[in-house]
Formats: C-alpha cells, structure tokens, sequence
C-alpha cells in the first residue's frame, strides 16, 4: 500500500526469504503505486525485494504503463476474469526449487464491486481441473480479490483439495482465520495489507474521517507513510500431494507484531 508498504516489503522481505527458506513468494501490489494500481518500476522494484509472482486487481491498470509492463513481464498477473480484451494473464505455471511447479491464479469477486466481472467460480473451476494438483503441478495458490467475506470464503470450499492455498485480498484488513479446510487446503479470508496501519485502510485519516462524518470530499486520498506492517500468509505443503500441512499469519513490523512460522 503506496511507498510505506513498498518500503517494508523491500525492507523485510529478502531476510524473511533467506531466514525461513521460502521456496516461493507472491506480492499482491494492486495498491503499491500511491494506493491505486501498479507502475512498471514498482513491480520491477518488488521482483528485486524477493518476489516470484506480484498479483494485480480491479485497480489493475490504474496505472497506466501496466498496459505495457504486463506484456513485458509474464510474472505479473491481472485477475482471470478481469476483461477478455485485458493484456496480461490470470494464471501461470512457475518453477520454484528443486523444479517444483507452482500454479497461481487470481480471480475478482462479484460481491459489492464496483462493476461486474465474470463469474469466478467456473472460471476457477477450468484451471484447477486443466492443472491438476499433485500432478500437472506440486502446488497450487488461488488468490481471490473480493470484497465480502462470504465469497471468500465459498471459493475457499469450492476449491477445498484442488488447491494448497485460498487466499483473500482487497479490503486491506489482516483477518484471525488462518486454517485447513477438510480436504487440505490452506485458507484465510484476507492475508491484510502490508503499509502503515495507524490509517485508514492504508490511507491518510483526515480525509476519510471528513467524508464519513460530512458526506462530502475536500481533498484526494493519499496513502499514509508510517512504518509499515508486511502482513500475509505463509504454508508449508506436501510435496507428493500438493496439499497444505501448516499454515500461519504472518505480521512483522509496524504496529501488528506476531512470530514468524
């Protein structure tokens, strides 16, 4: 979220990778550019940070040069079922280590969004069944950008089993919910933000404060620049099944402190 949390993903990042060993790292870099879509150089600089995959959203192209980066980089992904004439892809296949392939997928909720997308549940669907889990690929992560907890929360049972992890981005809000569903998927309804939590959902607070209380706007939204809390989700899976065997939240830093996995 804007600079503070571009700052703390760059800041924290590459020691937690070195330190717990992690095989594969995606940021979700929708609100990276002054808290609206993604530049170029940004993307460039988290890919620097240690990230394998940065993930987009409904602000996807906010920015305009992502019209063009996200040809040039297949690495960054916009949601499956943003637009059939949107640039980019949804979905790709990476190697990690030991030639681990990793699948990751974004998809957009319909719930509460400002206009309507495709439906994400069959769209989904066509994915984890063309990339089969413990087979085509040894892991498996669906992110789902939505608003409501309940959609969420479906896409995390309809995909319980095919994927090693379901997890929620969008509302900025780090959610307590870190599990394994029945048939062995990781889920959490939302993995937070990573910016300065003494704000807004990652915006300065006078100008939100002013248009909740007064019903009127005075000035732009501006992303705060306090320390920034990296907030996510970490999960170890099983490597002949795909299938998660530990999952926890992650905060560092900022002003949500917890231990690392």
């Amino acid at each position: 979220m804007g600079r503070s949390g571009r700052d703390g993903v760059a800041e924290m990042l590459p020691s937690l990778r070195a330190n717990w060993g992690l095989d594969f790292v995606i940021v979700n870099g929708e609100n990276a550019s002054n808290g609206a879509g993604l530049t170029g150089d940004h993307a460039k600089a988290l890919f620097a940070a240690g990230a394998d995959c940065v993930t987009l959203g409904d602000h996807a192209f906010d920015q305009k040069d992502m019209l063009q980066a996200i040809e040039a980089d297949p690495r960054i992904l916009r949601p499956i079922n943003f637009s059939k004439v949107a640039p980019g892809r949804g979905v790709k296949i990476f190697e990690a280590t030991q030639g681990r392939r990793v699948l990751v997928a974004q998809i957009l909720g319909q719930v509460f969004m400002k206009r309507p997308f495709d439906d994400p549940f069959s769209a989904i669907e066509t994915v984890l069944k063309t990339h089969r889990l413990g087979a085509a690929v040894q892991a498996a992560v669906v992110e789902i950008h939505a608003e409501a907890t309940s959609e969420k929360m479906a896409m995390g049972h309809w995909c319980d089993g095919q994927a090693s992890l379901v997890v929620g981005t969008h509302t900025h809000v780090p959610t307590g919910d870190a599990m394994i569903l029945p048939k062995g998927t990781a889920y959490q309804t939302d993995a937070g933000m990573c910016g300065d939590y003494d704000s807004v959902i990652g915006m300065e607070k006078l100008e939100p404060l002013r248009r909740f209380i007064t019903g009127m706007a005075s000035a732009r939204f501006e992303p705060a620049g306090g320390p920034a809390t990296l907030s996510g989700v970490y999960v170890e899976t099983d490597d002949k099944t795909g299938l998660a065997r530990k999952v926890s939240m992650i905060r560092q830093g900022g002003r949500l402190q917890q231990a690392g996995p």
